[in-house]
C-alpha cells in the first residue's frame, strides 16, 4: 500500500493501475485467508475448552450420583468408605473451579501467541549487535595564542577545534599501529604527525582538515571487495573531487572517512589520527555533509536550518542561509523563515530543497565537507545558484566532492579518476586534459560517465 501511494506518478506514468490493482488484490486475499484461519482456530479453541470442562462436570455428576445412590463404595480404594451425596456435591463444586480457569488459560494462550507473531521482530533486532565504535579520541572546542599553535581547551563555540586523545597518550599509538601495517604506511603516518599541530603534552591537535589513505582495500562483502589500493591524500582547505561511472566506489570512499563502515585494509589518518580511533559522533561533527537526496522534516524553514547544529541562534541560522543563497528565496515564503514545511518540503522546488540543506551544513559550520552529487537532479540555471552557494560554504574547507556533471569540479585541487574500485588517474583539471586518457574522455563526452 505504501509503495502504491509513493509511487503513484510512475505507476500513472507506466499505465500499471490493473497491474498494481491486481498485485494489491492478491496479497489482500492472502492477508484475508491468514487473518481468517488465525481468527477460526482462536474462536474455536476457547470454547472446545470451556465444553471439555462441562462435559467432565456432566460425566462426574452421572456416574458419581449413580455410585452414591447404588451405594458403590471407594472404587477398589483401600481405607476409603462409600461415596456420599456430600461428598460428591465437593467433588462437583471442586470440578467446576476448574472450568473457568482452563477457558481463561485459552483464550490468554490465543493472545500470547498473537504477540509472540509481532515480538519475533522486535527480538530480532534486539538481539542486533550494536555498532562497534571503538574510538577514544573526541572533538573538543578550543582557543588559539597568538603564535596560531597554543591551544586552551574551552567548553563554548570559537570555531576552532582539537583531537583531544585520552590521558596518557601522546600520539604514539597511531604511529606504532602504523608501523606494524607496513613501512609506508609508517612513513605517512610520520608526515602527518611532523605537519600536525600539537598541544607539548600531545593530547590536543588541531583539526585543519588533513586526510590521508594509505593502501585502502575495503568491501561491503569481504570476499568481493570495492576499493583496491587506495592511496591518496588531502591537504587542509584543499577541495578533491571524485569522479568515475556508477559503482566505481566514489561514495564509498566518503563512507570509509564518516565511519559508516570501517576498512579492512589500510590506513585512513585524519590530522595524524587514525579515524579507527576517533569516537564516531565526533568524527562526523567534524564533516559537514550534503546529499542528493536531500531530507527536510515536518516543522520551520528555520526549524529545519537549525538541525544542522540545534544550539544555533536564530541569527545564526539566517547568516547561514545568506552564506549559501537561501535567504532571497526564503525572505519570498509566505511567512518568511516560520514558513511551516510538511510532507519533505513538497512545496519547494528541489533547487530550494538544496539550498536549505546546504543552509543546514553551513549552520554546523563544519571543518570539512562531503558534497554527494549535490547538484546532479536540478537543472542547469539553478545549479548555477546552488554552485555559488556551495562555494561560499567550501571556502577555507577540506572539501571532498562527488559529481557526475564534471563542469562543477573543474576548479578542485586534485581531481581523481575512480574506475572499479581503483585511482587510474589523478591530477587538476588541466593536467588531466592535458593527459588525455580516461578524464579527457569524460570530460569531452567521448565517453559517457554512466
Amino acid at each position: 500500500m505504501e509503495e502504491a501511494v509513493n509511487g503513484q506518478k510512475v505507476i500513472k506514468v507506466f499505465n500499471h493501475e490493473d497491474v498494481t490493482q491486481t498485485t494489491f488484490d492478491k496479497k489482500n486475499e492472502e492477508l484475508f485467508e491468514a487473518s481468517a484461519e488465525a481468527n477460526t482456530w482462536g474462536n474455536v479453541t476457547m470454547p472446545i475448552v470451556g465444553n471439555m470442562g462441562y462435559l467432565l462436570y456432566i460425566l462426574l455428576a452421572i456416574f458419581g450420583g449413580f455410585a452414591a445412590i447404588s451405594g458403590l463404595g471407594n472404587f477398589g480404594l483401600s481405607g476409603a468408605g462409600p461415596l456420599t451425596l456430600g461428598t460428591l456435591i465437593s467433588l462437583l463444586t471442586l470440578s467446576r473451579s476448574f472450568v473457568n480457569p482452563l477457558g481463561q488459560v485459552s483464550m490468554q494462550f490465543n493472545m500470547v501467541m498473537m504477540a509472540l507473531a509481532g515480538a519475533s521482530r522486535i527480538f530480532a533486532l534486539m538481539d542486533e549487535q550494536p555498532e562497534d565504535d571503538g574510538g577514544s579520541v573526541t572533538l573538543v572546542n578550543v582557543e588559539l595564542g597568538e603564535d596560531g599553535r597554543t591551544m586552551t581547551e574551552v567548553d563554548h563555540e570559537t570555531g576552532h577545534w582539537a583531537w583531544k586523545r585520552e590521558e596518557g597518550d601522546d600520539g604514539t599509538r597511531s604511529l606504532k599501529a602504523a608501523q606494524s601495517l607496513s613501512p609506508r604506511a609508517a612513513e605517512v603516518a610520520m608526515k602527518a604527525r611532523e605537519t600536525a599541530i600539537t598541544s607539548p603534552d600531545g593530547r590536543l591537535t588541531l583539526l585543519q582538515g588533513d586526510v590521508r589513505f594509505t593502501d585502502v582495500n575495503f568491501g561491503y562483502n569481504p570476499d568481493k571487495p570495492v576499493l583496491h589500493d587506495i592511496t591518496w591524500f588531502a591537504k587542509p582547505g584543499q577541495k578533491i573531487a571524485l569522479v568515475g561511472a556508477t559503482g566505481a566506489g566514489k561514495t564509498t570512499v566518503t563512507n570509509l572517512i564518516n565511519r559508516f563502515y570501517d576498512i579492512q585494509d589500510g590506513m585512513i589518518l585524519y590530522d595524524g589520527i587514525s579515524v579507527k580511533g576517533i569516537r564516531k559522533p565526533d568524527l562526523r561533527r567534524s564533516l559537514g555533509v550534503v546529499l542528493q537526496d536531500v531530507n527536510l522534516f515536518t516543522g520551520t524553514v528555520m526549524d529545519n536550518i537549525r538541525y544542522g547544529r540545534l544550539d544555533a541562534t536564530d541569527e545564526e541560522c539566517i547568516a547561514a542561509a545568506k552564506l549559501t543563497n537561501a535567504d532571497g528565496f526564503i525572505r519570498m515564503l509566505p511567512n518568511g523563515y516560520q514558513t511551516v514545511l510538511e510532507g519533505d518540503g513538497s512545496g519547494l522546488s528541489q533547487g530550494q530543497r538544496q539550498l536549505i540543506s546546504i543552509a543546514r551544513a553551513a549552520v554546523a559550520d563544519p571543518p570539512a565537507m562531503i558534497l554527494d552529487e549535490a547538484t546532479s537532479s536540478i537543472d542547469t540555471r539553478t545549479e548555477e545558484v546552488v554552485q555559488a552557494g556551495m562555494d561560499n560554504l567550501m571556502k577555507g574547507r577540506t572539501v571532498f566532492v562527488i559529481a557526475h556533471r564534471l563542469s562543477t569540479v573543474r576548479n578542485s585541487d586534485v581531481i581523481m579518476v575512480l574506475d572499479h574500485g581503483r585511482i587510474i588517474e589523478r591530477g587538476s583539471h588541466d593536467e588531466l586534459i592535458a593527459q588525455k586518457g580516461e578524464y579527457y574522455q569524460l570530460y569531452t563526452g567521448a565517453v559517457e560517465l554512466e
